[in-house]
């Protein structure tokens, strides 16, 4: 990870912050004015610059703020922190406007200290991993008919800052579709921002969206900035609309007319310069018509709609995909990439995928780890995929690799049987496979049973570790190895996963 650079005039300051962090094993580099910085940041390379950078406001030499100014014109994405006394806290909070992360109000508690600054870098790991996602992921593929319409909308499109309504099923790659928008829009040098409406708290979401004043409730000691803030310039994509609660839609609607809005707690009105794009595999005229979304901002969000075709309506792309998704797949794992045989891809494509491009991703990704020859046969295909056929099959859920990002959705230690997944090619006893009921918990249920009649002593043992390092490595193929942010979204500390890399022989 690239260091954390502290720039601070006073020495006591740099030196706790230096110990603390050192203790959180996040590395530092530290400066005792503005000048410094900037002239480390002309001599450093890509890997050598900071991952974020924590200034005072005023210093000899400088000022915070103008660091600030001059950090964003050369590295826009940095999440700044600057410190401050409280008497400069005016003047803190205008930093907000010039793209400050947060501020850190002097004398500050150390460990709430920490807490900030882990809080920026998992930021800007977020970030960066998207960047690189962005940067990796080729144009969609498609070659269907449905496809190509959405590709002629989109280029049709690609002048025009006019609101996007983009429905399909889950899976789709509606984000993607939304990004080529974006990508191919005036608004193209602008920011991208994402949220799904759905995966917040109706509580939170009114504060995501919009911001919040400090003091704004309980909780709120600082003021932040909110989707429609950080998205300034560019574009907002809101999925999963559908799931908007009821008062919010309200506020939504008051953006889209006006082009104001106010921070929660806030009483100035901040114009928003945003081009929005919305989502959903819902229904929305349903919605209306059951009172459960508001007819007009639904007439305000609907004003260009694309449809975005489920993969069983675009068959003859599976093929591609396939293809795309074998060698993505092998280049994240560090492994060859595998071929898949002709009869595979027919009996593939006969499949009626209910989670789209999403589940065949999986299913390569899957391919990848449990093929057990570099070509792929049918026989070596997943169970459900097996089991299915042109008729709706269910959905796949016992996989060992968790759903990967939509990087192309719409195109574009221990002996091995010990470390065999539990997943639903079934048990593994005594190196013969058994067929699984369906879920992951019932091929848990086979193998143990196999386990425990062969006299083994240290079933538990063996079945934890076994559960604990599929699930890490899942998390980290997910997260291309950034273990934080893989700790992060297993819901366990840094400390937590290190130790377990440690113990399960995962380096």
């Amino acid at each position: 990870m690239k260091p954390i650079w502290i720039v601070d005039d006073d020495q006591s300051i740099r030196f706790v912050l230096e110990k603390a962090l050192l203790r959180e094993e996040l590395p530092t580099r530290s400066f005792t004015n503005p000048r410094e910085v900037l002239q480390a940041l002309d001599s450093a390379s890509d890997d050598e610059g900071p991952q974020i950078l924590v200034s005072d406001i005023r210093m000899p030499g400088g000022s915070g703020l103008d660091l600030l100014a001059k950090v964003k014109e050369r590295l826009p994405g940095l999440p700044v922190i600057i410190m401050t006394a409280f008497s400069d806290l005016d003047s803190a909070v205008s930093a907000f406007q010039g793209g400050a992360f947060e501020y850190l109000p002097k004398p500050f508690d150390l460990p709430k200290a920490i807490e900030l600054i882990r809080r920026a870098v998992e930021e800007s790991q977020r970030e960066e991993v998207a960047e690189e996602r962005l940067v990796a992921t080729p144009e969609m593929l498609g070659q269907a008919p449905a496809m190509q319409d959405v590709f002629r909308a989109i280029g049709r499109l690609s002048q025009s800052n006019v609101t996007v309504m983009i429905t399909g099923e889950s899976g789709s790659g509606k984000e993607l579709v939304a990004r080529a928008l974006h990508k191919h829009s005036p608004r193209a040098n602008g920011p991208f921002v994402a949220i799904n409406t759905a995966a917040i708290p109706k509580d939170l979401l009114e504060s995501e969206l919009f911001g919040h004043e400090r003091g704004a409730f309980t909780g709120a000691q600082t003021m932040r900035r909110g989707r429609f803030e950080q998205a300034e310039g560019g574009t907002l994509f809101l999925d999963e609309i559908g799931d908007m609660p009821f008062d919010l839609q309200t506020r939504l609607l008051r953006v889209l007319s006006d082009g104001h809005f106010y921070r929660v707690g806030g009483h100035n009105a901040v114009k928003a310069n945003v081009r929005v794009i919305a989502a959903t595999h819902q229904d929305l005229e349903q919605r209306v018509k059951d009172g459960a979304f508001r007819e007009d901002l639904f007439h305000r969000l609907n004003v260009i709609r694309l449809r975005l075709p489920a993969l069983r309506e675009r068959r003859e792309d599976v093929f591609m995909l396939a293809r795309h998704f074998l060698q993505q797949s092998a280049q994240q794992l560090g492994v060859e990439p595998k071929r898949i045989s002709d009869a595979a891809l027919s009996r593939l494509s006969t499949f009626a995928f209910p989670g789209n491009v999403r589940q065949l991703e999986n299913i390569c990704h899957w391919l990848t780890v449990m093929a057990p020859a570099q070509l792929i046969e049918p026989k070596d295909l997943p169970p459900e995929v097996m089991a299915g056929s042109t008729a709706e099959a269910p959905a796949a859920t016992s996989r060992p690799s968790a759903p990967l990002p939509d990087a192309a959705a719409a195109g574009g230690g221990g002996d091995a049987r010990h470390d065999a997944p539990l997943a639903a090619t079934g048990s593994v006893a005594g190196g013969v496979a058994t067929p699984a009921a369906g879920t992951w918990e019932s091929a848990l249920e086979a193998e143990a049973h196999a386990l425990l009649a062969s006299g083994r002593h240290d079933v538990w043992e063996v079945l934890t570790r076994r559960f604990e390092s599929r699930l890490i490595l899942t998390a980290l193929q997910n997260t291309l190895g950034r273990r934080i942010e893989a700790a992060h979204k297993l819901g366990i500390g840094r400390n937590t996963i290190t130790r377990k890399i440690q113990e399960l022989g995962l380096e």
